[in-house]
């Protein structure tokens, strides 16, 4: 957002004794940031929350900078998923770590989310916990995963943390069992500057209705096909219409291609006699007509561009 517009929504939308801000979830792969930020707009959905985020239980399915949108009766929390942290092999893993450090600077408060499985302190927690220091900023520490170890060496972790940096707070939660996770609303609440409703309440992600579909369309695929097909999947949005049908309903018409890096990964993801591209098509509008609250009419071919995670044109809509 730019610091035109910011200021423009200020102005329209300032209310006293509101506050509002933006909140980087960053972490690891694999440590469930994602699944933490469903947990928390799912469980304030009666408060005006909506939640469109695509999250495939994939470690690195998170690519860009992703925002949920939560409004609570006193304030409005905008939360922005980084792909997770890891050592980049490609031009896109470079430029999903570019998003990470980017994001971080211009948000009000960050989670730094990690798992409470971890005996110490790993290379890519040390990674981040050394760029939080150097820009000092004000960093909820949630400790994830908790269902999973004895409380003695949760609290072991809590203290390892402690003596490395001076956190808002300190919080151990379990997303998979929604322990815990309303607190951390509670003390994101605390830091939050006072600001103004930066979204309409009817308003759920930034994203546009375009990378809405690629990435419902790169879920799908990527649950169906487990690990059949490694990550290297990425799906490009060639038409999307809007029409009306002959019993004048509204109806979006879509054309979508899945990349895929290999010839033997497209014989996959296509199926025999074409049913498992008939599946992830099937599940993948299902997913478009509640999101879109309209029929669509959904096509979608399979392609394969080798390399494509090194094509500057491709990896540059990642940023």
């Amino acid at each position: 957002m730019s610091q035109q517009n910011k200021s423009k929504i200020e102005g329209e939308n300032y209310m006293s004794n509101f506050k509002s801000g933006f909140v980087s979830i960053i972490g690891r792969t694999n440590v469930g940031k994602s699944t933490l930020i469903k947990k928390l707009v799912r469980g304030n959905w009666s408060r005006g929350s909506k939640i469109i985020i695509i999250t495939a239980n994939k470690s690195q399915t998170t690519r860009t900078a992703i925002r949920a949108i939560i409004n609570r009766e006193n304030s409005q929390i905008i939360f922005i998923d980084t792909p997770g942290v890891h050592k980049p092999k490609t031009k896109l893993g470079n430029t999903m770590l570019e998003t990470v450090w980017q994001t971080v600077p211009n948000s009000d408060v960050t989670l730094f989310v990690i798992d409470a499985t971890q005996n110490k302190i790993g290379t890519g927690d040390r990674i981040i916990l050394d760029k939080i220091k150097e820009l000092k900023e004000k960093t909820i520490l949630v400790i994830n995963k908790i269902d999973l170890v004895e409380k003695e060496k949760l609290l072991k972790i809590i203290e390892m943390y402690k003596n490395e940096y001076n956190f808002e707070a300190i919080i151990p939660v379990s997303s998979l069992e929604n322990e815990n996770t309303e607190v951390i609303l509670e003390e994101i609440e605390k830091i939050l500057p006072e600001g103004p409703m930066y979204y309409d309440v009817d308003e759920y992600t930034d994203q546009t209705e375009r990378q809405i579909a690629e990435e419902i369309i790169r879920e799908k695929a990527l649950k169906l096909l487990d690990e059949e097909v490694p990550h290297g999947i990425y799906v490009e949005t060639q038409k999307m219409k809007h029409r009306k049908t002959a019993k004048n309903e509204d109806i979006y018409d879509i054309e979508a291609i899945i990349y895929t890096i290999r010839e033997s990964h497209k014989g996959i993801i296509i199926g025999k006699n074409g049913s498992m591209l008939k599946k992830i098509g099937m599940y993948a509008r299902q997913d478009m007509e509640k999101s879109f609250g309209t029929k669509v009419n959904l096509k979608i071919w399979v392609k394969v561009k080798e390399n494509w995670q090194d094509s500057n044109s491709i990896v540059s809509k990642f940023k």
